[in-house]
């Protein structure tokens, strides 16, 4: 079997989201999903809308994921990959060349983002709104 892992907070739940999950969802036979926890996010200077278990409980419904865990440092992926028998660790292309570390241990890909939609760009288009 064919195990892929990506990362993300996946706050605000979109159309971007799900096209990066069904996308790396068809590189294996099975995907497991990092999401960022609360405490994290604040580490990194982000706050997301919705909890941590809440966007962990939206990601276990989506059908192309198979398991969703928590992330709760930087340094942890090496391990995840290990532990998780990982065959490819996907993430979206903006974030190219920044796990290449990863290569001595699973395939590296980087996948295109989906135009027009983000989740930053979801909140400046609500606080335009408001």
């Amino acid at each position: 079997m064919k195990k892929v892992i990506t990362y993300g907070t996946f706050d605000l739940f979109h159309v971007g989201h799900l096209n990066i999950l069904k996308r790396a969802k068809a590189l294996g036979d099975y995907l497991i999903v990092a999401v960022s926890s609360d405490a994290f996010n604040a580490q990194k200077g982000k706050k997301a809308y919705h909890s941590d278990q809440d966007r962990m409980a939206i990601l276990k419904a989506i059908k192309y994921v198979d398991e969703v865990i928590l992330e709760e440092s930087w340094d942890q992926k090496i391990k995840d990959v290990q532990e998780h028998d990982v065959d490819v660790f996907v993430m979206g292309d903006d974030w190219k060349g920044q796990f290449d570390f990863l290569k001595d241990y699973c395939e590296v890909v980087y996948l295109p983002r989906t135009e027009g939609i983000s989740t930053t760009k979801i909140k400046d288009d609500l606080k335009d709104k408001l």
